[in-house]
């Protein structure tokens, strides 16, 4: 096996390599040489090669967020490195460990007018767990570092040997790759090297210290003062937002769904299922809204304890409604961090929710209430009028996205693409096998291809990408590279533009509006599937729609994208109707 000869070079891939960091993502350069050349030696690595840096780090993220373990992404210097930041704040709010190795010139070139040189340490300092700043071999090239910075290798006057620049390196790097591994939370390791690059050697230069990851102990010390509170509320409303699939044992589940005085709102990103628990949260919310009883039906569903665990959350209105109508405990439950996303938090549990049910529950009971009866009773007749409003609709995204849901097979990982494409799966009822992901974290529309592909490369089944036209032009270099499954599957719902602004407050019809809000576009995407290999079929109607779907899902010989053309002005109107409609 070979090595890079740079000691800092083979300390990183060791270092990954002992904390179990097995996937790495490489994007091409000449800085990077020593740690690409380190990572694709050695078999104990799955090296992935994507050009786009943007697309890269969405890449890994994606096999990130399946695994849920962290996966390095690897680029030379300068504005690559500037290219991974939508991804790492996407890990950042949605708790990805996304290991971020960025190689750097030496110092003494950053600024003096060398090519291909930024200030790289630090660039992500609000939106990582942490930042390692490397330093730079004193046995490599040190003919260049005596030439150009002598002073660079003085330390507070003393002379720095590769021993201090070692320890230093091993402490840097063992507290970043630790802190990855505790918190979730995306690193970054930024590495000086200088050349020559490519040199290579048979054997290590030496040895590295690692050190384990350490956990915080845990305090659930008054839980009895909550459970106390949590037995005598007669109106508890638990609210989960991004979850992972199976992460919540379901005999928890159940426990809440059978509590008369609880109400049980998720969202298909919530990956949650129970016959009592409210999957469509805006079709609960949006005729309170319009009804001249608004005030009273507001108080009805406040409720006395707000529960909540995962991710963040889609409906906006549910935010609206519980801003405005306070809970008087809010708690949440998470390893990690707690939003106060209502503006009313009063208690973070800091552990995981199974951990935190298990002790809860041992003295919780349920409660004699009308919570859930009345509110379950407002469920079962918005559902009854969203088939009678869907049977009268003409085609539009509405209608196209109903049926999509009713077709997807079972088993199938789904990912959705942020903007309308999320909200209006929010509206529809999925088989309780499907999995469904969504870069809620920052819910750009930037990356939502790239994503799709990563991480489809470990889940055993198909998946599938739902996503809008303007999001799929964009993240387009996501087809770029040689990982697309033969079984990975586009739906493209293409209404020329960004179809959301026609909901938003604001819209007109204005040539203003549609060329800088709704960015109306013709673009042909039959090119791109060409290009990448993908099957492509078109479907301008329900019939069309409902003629290919099963043949689009049976198919198994290579990629597919269906595209699926919606009327532009319409599709607003149908949906603002269909509120009207349910209330």
């Amino acid at each position: 096996m070979k090595y890079s000869s740079i000691p800092l070079a083979q300390a990183i891939v060791c270092h990954c390599k002992a904390k179990g960091i097995e996937n790495i993502v490489i994007s091409p350069g000449s800085r990077n040489a020593p740690l690409t050349i380190g990572f694709t030696e050695d078999p104990f690595f799955k090296c992935f090669s994507i050009v786009d840096e943007r697309s890269a780090a969405f890449f890994a993220l994606g096999i990130a967020q399946q695994l849920r373990q962290p996966v390095a992404v690897v680029c030379t210097s300068g504005s690559a490195l500037l290219n991974y930041y939508p991804a790492i704040a996407e890990a950042f709010y949605s708790d990805i460990p996304l290991v971020v190795i960025s190689a750097d010139r030496p110092s003494y070139k950053i600024d003096v007018g060398d090519g291909q040189t930024i200030r790289q340490d630090d660039v992500f300092h609000r939106h990582i767990g942490y930042s390692a700043n490397l330093k730079q071999d004193v046995v490599h090239a040190t003919d260049r570092i005596y030439r150009y910075a002598r002073e660079s290798i003085y330390a507070g006057g003393v002379e720095e040997t590769q021993q201090s620049i070692q320890a230093h390196n091993d402490a840097e790097l063992n507290r970043s790759l630790n802190t990855a591994l505790n918190t979730g939370l995306p690193i970054h390791i930024n590495a000086p090297f200088e050349e020559p690059l490519y040199d290579v050697v048979d054997e290590r230069n030496g040895m590295f210290e690692i050190a384990n990851a350490e956990s915080d102990p845990i305090d659930l010390t008054d839980i009895d003062r909550y459970t106390d509170l949590w037995n005598k509320a007669e109106r508890k409303m638990v609210l989960v937002g991004v979850n992972h699939p199976n992460a919540i044992e379901q005999r928890f589940l159940d426990f809440l769904g059978n509590d008369p005085s609880v109400v049980v709102l998720t969202e298909s990103t919530s990956n949650l299922h129970h016959p009592n628990f409210f999957p469509s949260i805006d079709s609960i919310v949006a005729p309170i809204e319009k009804s001249p009883r608004k005030e009273a039906l507001f108080n009805k569903l406040r409720p006395d304890i707000l529960l909540t665990f995962g991710g963040l959350i889609v409906s906006k209105k549910i935010k609206a409604f519980l801003r405005a109508y306070r809970p008087k405990e809010h708690w949440h439950v998470d390893e990690l961090k707690a939003y106060d996303t209502f503006f009313s938090l009063t208690r973070h549990f800091k552990l995981a929710p199974n951990r935190f049910f298990r002790t809860f529950f041992e003295q919780s009971k349920t409660k004699a209430s009308t919570y859930f009866p009345y509110w379950n009773s407002i469920r079962d007749d918005y559902r009854k009028r969203r088939e009678v409003y869907l049977k009268q609709i003409p085609f539009s995204d509405m209608l196209a996205f109903y049926h999509i849901c009713n077709h997807i097979p079972s088993a199938y990982q789904v990912q959705l693409a942020n903007s309308s494409t999320v909200r209006y799966m929010q509206l529809f009822d999925l088989d309780t096998s499907v999995k469904v992901f969504c870069n809620r974290g920052t819910s750009g529309i930037d990356g939502s291809t790239s994503t799709a592909v990563g991480a489809s490369r470990y889940h055993k089944n198909p998946t599938l990408l739902i996503t809008g036209d303007l999001s799929f032009l964009y993240d387009s270099n996501g087809l770029w590279n040689e990982y697309i499954r033969s079984d990975f599957k586009i739906i493209l719902i293409n209404n020329g533009g960004g179809g959301i602004f026609r909901i938003l407050p604001g819209k007109d019809d204005s040539e203003n509006f549609e060329r800088y809000f709704e960015t109306t576009q013709n673009y042909d995407v039959s090119h791109l599937c060409k290009m990448y290999g993908f099957t492509h079929l078109v479907a301008k109607s329900e019939k069309e729609v409902l003629s290919f779907l099963p043949g689009f899902f049976q198919q198994k010989t290579g990629p597919s994208l269906l595209e699926v053309i919606t009327p532009r002005i319409l599709n607003d109107k149908i949906l603002l109707g269909y509120f009207d409609f349910i209330s």
